[in-house]
């Protein structure tokens, strides 16, 4: 599967997804898009986030404070670099997608602070 994942992405996104990367931040296509739409796992295409959901947390990367659905990441303790967080992947096809932290926003007070290059943008009318 290693290899399919590498045909079918670019380098910088398998980095990201299958190898547990991370963009420097305020460099992603995605961190200050303000459109109505919704965002897929760059790998899978299942439905990750939605825009109603996306706000500008000032740290760089895409920051939503609820995913699309409930069960559309699986999240996981990440103890590498010396602390531990929590890693947020695809339910789906297991991407690394970011971190979540718990200083977002109401109503959730979350912050899932996801990869742009984990992500694809599909706009939608509202």
């Amino acid at each position: 599967m290693a290899d399919d994942w590498k045909d079918r992405l670019t380098t910088e996104q398998y980095h990201i997804t299958r190898e547990g990367g991370t963009e420097r931040a305020f460099s992603g296509a995605y961190y200050s898009l303000k459109q109505p739409g919704i965002y897929l796992c760059v790998c899978c295409h299942s439905p990750l986030f939605n825009a109603q959901q996306k706000y500008d947390s000032g740290s760089g990367w895409p920051s939503y404070w609820a995913p699309a659905d409930e069960g559309a990441i699986r999240e996981i303790i990440d103890s590498r670099h010396g602390m531990s967080r929590t890693e947020v992947r695809c339910a789906n096809c297991d991407a690394h997608l970011g971190h979540v932290f718990d200083d977002g926003p109401l109503p959730t007070g979350l912050r899932y602070c996801i990869n742009s290059l984990s992500l694809e943008f599909v706009a939608t009318d509202n």
